[in-house]
């Protein structure tokens, strides 16, 4: 699903104009990306959180040069979904091979 079915749907199910719902999903993503680009996590209950991830100091190669360089701690937006968004996703999808139960 891509972000224009997402509205589109979002817009049907509530009988608001697309142009909002386009508006106010993109001020949504806005806010979570300055929260977290502010060290601020952002947690909506029964979804999910929006948090910075902080990342260790490493050592990685440059394949190319065949060096090794070090790679400094850094932070990483992340998604940690809720459980019962994790629970609804391991109820309705069953593993390889069994087909995939698709609800409405």
């Amino acid at each position: 699903m891509r972000k224009a079915d997402l509205v589109a749907r979002i817009a049907e199910k509530t009988d608001i104009a697309k142009v909002d719902v386009l508006l106010t999903l993109e001020t949504f993503f806005k806010e979570v990306k300055e929260s977290i680009a502010e060290g601020e996590n952002v947690y909506v209950r029964g979804f999910g959180s929006f948090i910075a991830k902080k990342r260790a100091r490493k050592v990685g190669r440059n394949i190319k040069a065949n060096k090794a360089i070090e790679i400094p701690e850094h932070y990483i937006p992340a998604f940690k979904p809720a459980k019962i968004f994790v629970d609804k996703v391991k109820t309705n999808l069953k593993v390889e091979g069994e087909t995939k139960k698709k609800k409405k």
